[in-house]
């Protein structure tokens, strides 16, 4: 801890003192910082808000909720606000019903005395509070939990496929010759340039003809061979040592041999790569699961959010709430791939 303060304390100044690349440098810093993070920190603080709150304006960072007190005479608890009096004095007072630009408050020690008070006058009392039925609520009433099943069935499935197709294709195009390989593959990268708008037709023709529609399955095998995939393994393969190879077919392995045992692990990296980009792929994938889903048993999540958003209204709770649950599976592929990755690409594919 000490070395990290002191790392982040040095100064390029003589004696300890400023220079003004430190001050650009801090400010570059921090700047970063908050436009990386303080969205995603906006967002979690949001998804605990109630929708009042969601409301308010000016908005707050932190969630709130109102401090309610039971008076006698009233069945349901009333909200809680602090009313300015005159000379400064302010008194609590708890609020019966609001009407127009007045409110009708009673004092909670004296409930038999009402009193009409300006709504400019007033001010709620509030403390922090977590509006936790914002996540509970979709997961056990809105079959939330089904769309999350549904999205991570696709997910590990349509990565999977992709890792083992592409890696099949990149293995061949980059240790085989054969007449038309340099074409062939630039036929694969050329599909890079065509939008997934111009092929929705086609594709959807093929999945209907094959009785895919409607099927989780319709969702992951139109998606599973992947230009950029391709390209990204063939060239890391490159990089493997041909000599490997034949000194591997030297010892009688099959070529199957070759590409599990030996091309597979030499190509961790970029396979781990290839891993973060089809997760996050799949799981915020929106467009083709709406296409080829009708169901809500088959709904993925990002096509189940969507289902929040009525004609007039919106309930923004909880597709924040739901939002925040989406994150938490591509960040944690991250945070536990990354330093694979980091460690496999410093290895230069051999060793």
């Amino acid at each position: 801890m000490r070395r990290v303060v002191s790392f982040l304390a040095r100064r390029r100044g003589h004696g300890g003192r400023w220079h003004w690349t430190d001050a650009v440098t801090w400010l570059w810093l921090v700047g970063g910082t908050v436009l990386m993070f303080g969205p995603a920190l906006w967002l979690v603080a949001s998804s605990f808000k109630g929708p009042a709150q969601l409301a308010e304006f000016p908005p707050t960072l932190l969630p709130y909720e109102q401090i309610v007190v039971q008076v006698e005479g009233h069945d349901a608890p009333l909200p809680l606000y602090e009313v300015a009096g005159p000379h400064g004095t302010t008194r609590q007072l708890a609020e019966i019903r609001r009407i127009g630009t007045n409110a009708q408050m009673v004092d909670p020690t004296d409930p038999d005395t009402r009193l009409n008070v300006d709504i400019a006058a007033r001010t709620p009392i509030r403390e922090i509070g977590l509006a936790l039925d914002n996540y509970v609520q979709p997961l056990v009433a809105n079959d939330f939990l089904r769309f999350l099943w549904n999205s991570v069935f696709v997910t590990v499935m349509a990565t999977l496929i992709t890792l083992l197709t592409n890696s099949m294709a990149a293995f061949a195009l980059s240790k085989y010759r054969f007449r038309g390989r340099d074409a062939v593959m630039l036929l694969i990268v050329a599909t890079l340039m065509v939008p997934l708008s111009v092929i929705l037709v086609p594709l959807y023709s093929v999945v209907n003809a094959t009785g895919l529609l409607d099927s989780l399955w319709g969702v992951i095998l139109p998606t599973v061979a992947t230009p950029t995939g391709v390209f990204l393994l063939r060239q890391y393969m490159l990089t493997i040592p041909d000599e490997l190879l034949e000194a591997a077919r030297m010892d009688h392995a099959s070529e199957w041999q070759i590409y599990w045992r030996i091309v597979l692990p030499l190509a961790a990296p970029a396979l781990a790569v290839l891993a973060i980009f089809s997760v996050v792929w799949r799981w915020n994938d929106f467009l083709w699961p709406l296409i080829v889903l009708s169901r809500r048993e088959t709904y993925t999540l990002q096509v189940g959010l969507n289902t929040y958003a009525g004609e007039l209204n919106v309930q923004w709770h909880y597709i924040l709430a739901m939002t925040v649950v989406t994150m938490i599976p591509v960040v944690l592929v991250f945070v536990f791939l990354q330093r694979f990755i980091t460690t496999g690409i410093a290895g230069a594919g051999i060793k």
